[in-house]
């Protein structure tokens, strides 16, 4: 352990705090300090916990003003100027921690016990608050799910899974392959590799976007070959395709624990582009259900961890988009009225934690969302598409009153909210696992450089994986059903989560159907082929249609019934705009293929061309379901 002076605190690096089964994590302190010397008392503590390096910037800590990201010790400072103390420490089998690393499976108790010794400690005043991004999320609710004494505030920022089952490592049944990406690159950050030039230029040596070329992988013959502990996690949640015991544990599955969760003040913040709107929105409805203790949901239009951006992707959605300037100041000041509400029991009138849509300090509203939409859809300066939008502010989630709305798909492409006439419509296509629909945006991070997320055109191109010449839009593809509705006569506001009900039937025994849900701009002069702006998607592979816990196959020409959940969202479709529905069976690589033949995908040798068909008759109503506020 070493000590360290800054102005104004005092940093004891690499304490090794010794878990229940004795391996020990490395954990950096930062003490308020004068003449660099600890100043005496106790203090609050803010507590986080990342495999990323805690000696590293966070990529997220950073600002309109300055886009380069603060190191750890500057966000520290900021805290500890202010009266609290905080730590931060390397998740175990990460950078200077012992251990070996288990993704997700072993952050519940390592931080529950990293809460016990903080309150064992002569500066810790009693009330432990934690924050941190994403894998630190994670690590925050999986604490949260064993109730820790000391646990006073959560800050929850794009992560912290209410069930990865359905997001965050699977979806759907399919599998999503931004877990082997971000394998790949932590992999290139583990000790192991640090430890030994070889195994890291071996690892280097990898072209992780040609792997996707080669899927399914297996263990031995993997891109990840080099480094055993992080190939086995990513083949045991790639194998375990069924929703068993194993999708219940602590780390993966808050919504298991919510009824013994700590019982604090909690928000959960994510966007409409990150892979973790669904779980936010979850956990902010399972506990505020369940807890006395305030919770607050904010939904941005931003990519994973990008809130001080007006953009993602190709789209951008104006200055009102930023959560800086915004809800507050910045974030840090957001956060910083948070924890002085529930840590100090200060409720001032603002100060630096200034008001905007978050109101006094600390006083979050109960649900702060971003309604993308209502720009002018043209070229702005930096090159992205003018979509606008607005923060609104609800008592709920979704907004009291809201209803879901049903356009059916009907024979000539049209989404219509008349129900169809013609019995045993349907339309037809093929499913080629060997020539996937590529993914074009999304709900995707941590998966460069196979894929991206945000807000794109759908058309595809020479920068998108899967992507061949001439092209050409991505509803151009016979391999994918549109359907459009008639140019809207009036403004439409959806938020919430979109799903459609499908009935299908396919010759094969499993297949996957996906949705995309789509805000179809007309042509100008800067999109003269208009712009087809992905807003969200969904994926059902067929053998789970009725079951999670117990897959069942198709029978060849057999007709069913789905419903296909995607994740939620909240956008203006103006005067002028069509809502469009893409129906098919890929999604790739945000999504493992489906062989179609039966086999579980993680490990199938084989692929077969599935004829899929969509029913669109009066006895069998395929439509999509639209969340709509009572106002609109």
């Amino acid at each position: 352990m070493e000590n360290e002076s800054f102005p104004g605190m005092v940093l004891s690096s690499d304490i090794m705090v010794a878990m229940r089964d004795g391996v020990r994590l490395a954990t950096d302190l930062y003490l308020p300090a004068s003449a660099g010397k600890v100043a005496p008392g106790a203090f609050p503590v803010i507590l986080e916990r990342t495999p990323y390096d805690k000696g590293s910037p966070s990529r997220s800590e950073r600002s309109i003003v300055d886009p380069k990201p603060l190191s750890r010790a500057e966000v520290a400072r900021f805290f500890v100027s202010r009266g609290y103390a905080f730590v931060y420490q390397d998740c175990r089998g990460t950078h200077n921690s012992e251990g070996r690393f288990v993704k997700y499976l072993s952050d519940g108790e390592d931080g529950f016990d990293t809460m016990a010794w903080i309150l064992g400690q002569d500066w810790c005043d009693g009330k432990i608050g934690t924050m941190g991004l994403s894998y630190a999320a994670h690590t925050q609710v999986a604490a949260a799910c064993l109730a820790p004494a000391g646990l006073a505030a959560m800050f929850v920022d794009s992560g912290g899974f209410s069930d990865a089952y359905q997001g965050g490592i699977r979806q759907g049944g399919a599998f999503e392959l931004k877990q082997a990406t971000w394998a790949y690159r932590q992999a290139l950050e583990s000790p192991e590799a640090k430890a030994d030039p070889l195994l890291r230029s071996a690892l280097e040596a990898e072209d992780i976007a040609a792997w996707f070329t080669r899927m399914p992988w297996r263990k031995g013959q993997s891109p990840l070959r080099w480094v055993p502990e992080f190939e086995d996690y990513l083949f045991e949640q790639w194998g375990n395709a069924d929703y068993g015991e194993y999708w219940r544990k602590v780390g993966i599955c808050a919504k298991a624990f919510w009824d013994g969760f700590a019982d604090v003040p909690m928000v959960f913040m994510s966007s409409w582009y990150d892979p973790y709107p669904r779980t936010a929105a979850d956990n902010f409805v399972g506990l505020s259900a369940r807890k006395e203790s305030p919770v607050s949901l904010i939904l941005g239009p931003w990519t994973h961890g990008d809130r001080c951006l007006s953009w993602a992707g190709e789209v951008d959605f104006g200055p009102a988009a930023t959560l800086e300037g915004n809800l507050a100041p910045g974030f840090l000041e957001l956060r910083l009225g948070f924890f002085e509400r529930w840590l100090k029991g200060r409720d001032g009138d603002g100060g630096e934690a200034g008001h905007g849509l978050a109101g006094p300090a600390g006083s979050i509203p109960r649900v702060s969302y971003f309604r993308m939409g209502g720009g002018s859809g043209r070229r702005n300066a930096e090159g992205r598409m003018d979509h606008g939008g607005r923060w609104q502010e609800s008592a709920d989630w979704p907004p009291p009153g809201t209803v879901e709305r049903e356009y059916y798909l009907r024979a000539d492409g049209l989404l219509s909210v008349e129900s169809p006439k013609m019995e045993g419509d349907r339309l037809v296509y093929s499913y080629d696992p060997q020539k996937p629909v590529p993914s074009i945006g999304g709900c995707i991070t941590s998966g460069e450089p196979v894929m991206r997320g945000g807000a794109w055109n759908q058309v595809e191109g020479p920068r998108i994986f899967g992507c061949t010449p001439p092209f050409l839009p991505l509803s151009s593809r016979p391999d994918i059903l549109v359907f459009e509705t008639d140019v809207l006569g009036d403004g439409l506001e959806v938020t919430g989560p979109v799903s459609a009900i499908l009935w299908v039937s396919s010759d094969c025994p499993d297949t996957d159907f996906t949705i995309k849900l789509i805000d179809l701009y007309p042509p100008n002069p800067d999109y003269p082929q208009g712009f087809a702006m992905n807003l969200c998607d969904g994926i059902l592979r067929a053998r789970y249609r009725d079951s999670w816990e117990k897959p069942v196959m198709m029978e060849a020409g057999k007709v069913y019934e789905l419903r296909i959940d995607a994740f939620p969202t909240s956008n203006w479709f103006a005067k002028g705009h069509r809502i469009r529905l893409d129906v098919s069976s890929s999604n790739f690589p945000h999504f493992d293929l489906n062989p179609n033949t039966g086999e579980a995908a993680a490990v199938g040798r084989h692929s077969r061309i599935a004829t899929n068909t969509i029913w669109i008759d009066p006895s069998r109503p395929s439509r999509l379901l639209l969340p709509t506020p009572a106002a609109t």
